[in-house]
């Protein structure tokens, strides 16, 4: 059955047991599947990529026939899904387990895919497609972002980042996260400090060289670094953004601290870490101690203050600070 994204809340989802999102919207995909399911099942979450699936499918139907004491629910997430897994999902549904609930995230599917064609004629199973978000949707979301943070920003700048975004508010979440960033001690954006920051993307963005260093990925790190020409303005961005994850670790060391499991203290943080970018958020938790990622935000703001006041040497002090964070140790 075809459901409309907006109309998913309002199907009594106990009835169904297989759903499939489908479209480029990663953004709104990922929204709509934690809202909808992820906040009803808690631990009870299993997360596959399609290929995992496929190269261990007796692995997959031992996480359907095993039942715990503590589990009478079950939620399965299966990533990048193709007609690959037609078959499968066509057996699981032929064993009728009620007490699972699978979801299948795809890409884009033609109206021929096997997959598509399934969930969509089967009474049991509700099929997504997912769109590009619109404007009107876009500029909600810019504003309400803006206004919550009180940055001020004007709606010729609105139109660029709604640009830039191109239909996915993955994509705006990602630039408007830049601009959080390069805004903690400005009042003001320009247009050309906005066009300079969604630029950014064009390379290796600030947010990814800043994960792969608190990963400790030395290599990735230094990659990153040497592939980029970074000017003045994309040094600060770059110093921010470190600041604004470090604060995020600490906070979610706190959830750690609280629960006692590093993938459930990430899965429930808000504002929600996109899926793709939990793996990476939980290896920088195991890499860093609190009090070592609390002492780091304190050498941050001094590095900030440097790259400042020698902006002929700003790189090479930024690259030096950042290579060897990711090479240090939590000793």
């Amino acid at each position: 059955m075809i459901v409309k994204s907006f109309e998913l809340d309002k199907i009594p989802k106990q009835k169904y047991n297989y759903f499939l999102f489908y479209g480029e919207n990663q953004g709104l995909k990922a929204e709509l599947i934690k809202k909808n399911f992820e906040i009803n099942f808690s631990k009870k979450i299993y997360r596959y990529d399609e290929k995992e699936i496929l190269n261990n499918k007796e692995n997959f139907f031992n996480t359907l026939l095993i039942k715990s004491f503590f589990e009478d629910q079950k939620l399965i997430i299966i990533e990048r899904a193709t007609d690959k897994i037609k078959e499968i999902i066509e057996e699981s549904i032929k064993r009728k387990n009620d007490d699972i609930t699978i979801i299948l995230n795809s890409n884009t599917l033609e109206k021929k895919s096997k997959l598509r064609t399934l969930f969509e004629k089967e009474k049991q199973t509700i099929c997504v497609p997912i769109y590009e978000d619109n404007i009107q949707t876009l500029n909600s979301i810019i504003s309400q972002f803006l206004r919550n943070r009180k940055i001020p920003i004007s709606q010729k700048l609105t139109n660029i980042l709604i640009e830039r975004s191109r239909g996915d508010r993955k994509n705006l979440n990602n630039e408007l996260e830049k601009i959080e960033s390069f805004s903690l001690n400005k009042k003001n954006i320009t247009l050309q400090e906005i066009i300079k920051l969604t630029n950014l993307a064009d390379n290796y963005s600030a947010a990814e060289l800043i994960d792969h260093s608190l990963a400790k990925n030395t290599r990735k790190t230094v990659t990153i670094l040497n592939e980029n020409n970074y000017s003045d303005e994309d040094n600060i961005i770059i110093i921010r953004t470190l600041l604004a994850k470090l604060k995020r670790l600490v906070k979610i060391y706190e959830l750690v601290d609280n629960k006692n499991n590093i993938e459930q203290a990430v899965s429930s943080f808000k504002p929600s870490i996109f899926w793709k970018d939990k793996p990476l958020v939980t290896q920088q938790i195991k890499a860093w101690r609190k009090d070592k990622l609390k002492s780091l935000i304190y050498e941050s703001n001094e590095i900030e203050f440097l790259i400042k006041k020698n902006s002929s040497v700003a790189k090479n002090i930024l690259s030096d600070f950042i290579i060897n964070n990711s090479k240090k140790t939590n000793n």
